[in-house]
């Protein structure tokens, strides 16, 4: 019995047709939109509601949570921005030009990311220095989850719309 033969008939080794990549899409942007700027949201609504200690445990934890993201950025932000950018060229161009299909899947999975990633880095920053209170920081932090959700909807949408064409172009072929 071929073992490699057998592995590669039971889990299909194409990106787009391969359950768990779906399975960790879902993961990705479930956890990128209950964590917040590093905070779960569940904080947020139990502040809204509660208030006084939850009220103060949100805001600590996201003051600690926005001063790290804008310390690690002022610190080492130029060659995080490099690394990435570099990265994300990379997966394009061995994915859309060079037609590897793990490139391309990677490639829908980071580059919506890097966007969370960009307005998360604004976010902080402005939290930083207003150091919003009670109902304003509790909008920042819906807004800004509802911008993730609108990032993801629409990654998920491409995403899928791009692996199904993949799928029936190479079904095809």
């Amino acid at each position: 019995m071929d073992w490699y033969k057998t592995i590669f008939e039971v889990i299909d080794m194409r990106s787009f047709s391969n359950l768990w990549y779906w399975i960790a899409l879902a993961v990705l942007w479930s956890s990128a939109s209950h964590w917040v700027l590093g905070v779960p949201f569940d904080m947020v609504t139990k502040a809204r509601k509660l208030g006084g200690a939850a009220e103060a445990d949100l805001q600590m934890m996201t003051y600690i949570n926005a001063g790290r993201i804008t310390n690690i950025m002022d610190v080492s932000g130029l060659w995080i921005t490099g690394i990435v950018a570099c990265m994300l060229t990379g997966f394009g161009m061995l994915g859309f030009y060079y037609k590897v299909e793990l490139a391309q899947a990677v490639f829908c999975l980071t580059l919506p990311m890097a966007m969370v990633g960009a307005f998360s880095i604004r976010a902080a920053r402005k939290i930083a220095q207003e150091h919003p209170v009670e109902a304003a920081l509790h909008r920042r932090l819906i807004n800004h989850r509802v911008l993730t959700q609108a990032i993801g909807m629409l990654a998920i949408l491409g995403t899928s719309m791009w692996g199904m064409f993949q799928n029936l172009r190479i079904g095809v072929l």
